[in-house]
């Protein structure tokens, strides 16, 4: 099977490149990192401007018509630099959620904003008891005459401090943890009662926790059906998957080439460190993870746009747990080569290190996507 892109694969590919490498230095990052928005405002334009965030568009709503192969291309340059920017959140996921469970009416409204980079959305979709479960929700959805009155709190809700319009999954119906009844909302981040406390995380973005006290929302801010947004939120969660899988992969190729060239450099006993036999082995090793995590990313691609079956179930959850115990591998072994300076927070390796463990955790763990393939093996 022939895994190469095809020409305007290849060319999409090569304009992320180019503006990653042109604007995203490690030190610039730092300083988006370390800014009030946590990202770069200009960046993201960029994006826009250059069509990357109308990636997984359709034509009709200002896209480019991509599939999971061209959204993993986007994905893997900005995993290479360490992007920050809420690409995966506003584009891939709330666009996702916007555009399959959206009316013709929301559709038009959002996506072509969304397409443009002139506007973000955020999904609040996991709560502080949530532990990767999705259909784990308790925040409540009372109907009124006018609408809807939404209760409860929303936990890691990355990109939400600055996000337009906030995706929001509430219970209109069942028990806290039963995939039935779930209703996703579109609201508005500065409507009265939502409250939103942000905070760093470990690899240098924002996210934040949203409180929603009371907060009315009219008839027409449902997305989809009411009760039946579990199944919308699974799929388009497993195109997220197969998005973090291609970042995955961009960050582990650096950390790789870090590890390599620090190898060459470092010089003990008057040769470089990389002479010796057990650091070699150490570094086959590694590379022998990222193959494997390049392949399982590929192949989570090939059906990221699938229609949803336990087929598609099953190799989203092999690449996120093939890919998570890979990154977690890459991140320890090249600390390990790289002794103390690969745990300073000057060199750049330990936030590729820090992205690879939060990429492991966003959207479960590879102990989670583990016993989901298993399940999804004996159901079959």
């Amino acid at each position: 099977m022939d895994f190469r892109l095809n020409e305007e694969q290849q060319m999409l590919q090569d304009t992320v490149a180019r503006l990653v490498r042109g604007e995203y230095s490690f030190e610039k990052r730092q300083e988006f990192s370390e800014s009030e928005l946590g990202f770069s405002e200009d960046f993201w334009k960029q994006l826009g401007e250059l069509g990357l965030t109308a990636v997984p568009f359709p034509e009709e709503l200002g896209g480019f018509g991509g599939g999971g192969v061209e959204v993993q291309s986007v994905m893997t340059e900005l995993g290479r630099g360490l992007c920050i920017e809420p690409y995966l959140q506003s584009v891939v996921f709330g666009g996702g959620l916007i555009s399959q469970a959206g009316n013709d009416a929301q559709k038009e409204q959002w996506l072509p904003g969304i397409a443009a980079g002139e506007v973000r959305a955020a999904v609040a979709l996991q709560e502080p008891q949530s532990f990767y479960n999705l259909n784990n929700v308790e925040t409540r959805a009372e109907k009124t005459p006018d609408g809807y009155v939404l209760n409860g709190r929303k936990a890691v809700v990355i990109g939400g401090h600055c996000a337009d319009v906030l995706v929001v999954s509430a219970r209109t119906g069942g028990d806290s943890q039963t995939a039935e009844g779930i209703s996703l909302f579109l609201v508005q981040p500065d409507a009265d009662g939502v409250e939103r406390r942000t905070y760093p995380t470990i690899d240098g973005a924002k996210g934040c926790d949203v409180t929603l006290n009371n907060v009315t929302v009219p008839a027409d801010a449902l997305l989809g059906a009411e009760g039946q947004a579990a199944e919308v939120i699974e799929y388009q969660a497993g195109r997220a998957i197969s998005a973090l899988c291609g970042e995955a992969v961009g960050a582990m190729e650096v950390a790789c080439d870090l590890t390599l060239d620090y190898l060459k450099q470092r010089k003990q006993f008057g040769v470089p460190i990389g002479k010796f036999q057990v650091l070699q082995h150490r570094m086959v090793d590694m590379m022998s993870e990222l193959e494997q995590a390049r392949s399982m990313a590929i192949l989570a691609a090939s059906v990221a746009d699938e229609p949803q079956s336990d087929e598609r179930r099953r190799v989203l959850a092999a690449a996120k747990n093939v890919i998570g115990r890979a990154g977690q591998f890459i991140s320890e072994k090249g600390i390990q080569s790289h002794g103390g300076i690969g745990m300073t927070w000057e060199y750049n390796f330990a936030h590729y290190a820090k992205r690879l463990v939060m990429i492991n955790h966003q959207l479960g763990d590879d102990d989670f996507h583990l016993e989901r393939y298993a399940a999804l093996l004996q159901a079959s």
